[in-house]
């Protein structure tokens, strides 16, 4: 099978952080349901502390979880030793690789796409992600959300990678 198409999915505060104690610093209903619109039938790459943070295996989506542990299992996960390993397991034409930051660190230099949530947010946090670099990436789309109901405001922004 040839490489699947690659897509990040990630939200992300307008300082960069993605998390804090293992849990995202804002509640976004919208975001939520559009992860799920996005992973929906897809497998998911994730790390080991992203699969732990979730509330329960999540229905109708694949769960592969890239750990160092060879001796880690748990019910509804797919552990795999490395990217390459991930990629096999999932064998799908398109995969969507959730986190948290070392995991799309390494997933970054082979990605085709990138679906982000921009949070006008600047929360204190420990797992940070750079915006995406506009030498690689092009947004293609954009959609903004105002501040409503005590939640802020944010966007939904997917990239491409630039041709060579």
């Amino acid at each position: 099978m040839n490489r699947p198409e690659i897509t990040l999915i990630l939200a992300r505060a307008a300082n960069g952080v993605i998390g804090a104690d293992g849990r995202m610093p804002w509640h976004l209903p919208a975001d939520l349901r559009r992860f799920k619109q996005l992973t929906m039938g897809r497998p998911m790459i994730m790390g080991r502390k992203t699969f732990d943070s979730l509330p329960a295996i999540l229905a109708g989506r694949r769960h592969i979880v890239l750990t160092r542990d060879p001796d880690w299992h748990e019910e509804g996960a797919e552990p795999a030793p490395s990217v390459d390993e991930a990629l096999k397991r999932a064998n799908a034409p398109q995969v969507m690789v959730i986190g948290g930051a070392e995991i799309h660190s390494l997933f970054l230099p082979m990605a085709d796409r990138i679906e982000l949530t921009e949070v006008a947010l600047e929360p204190a946090g420990d797992a940070t992600i750079a915006y995406p670099d506009a030498n690689d990436w092009q947004e293609i789309a954009r959609e903004d959300h105002a501040a409503s109901d005590g939640r802020p405001a944010y966007s939904f922004v997917t990239f491409t990678r630039r041709p060579d």
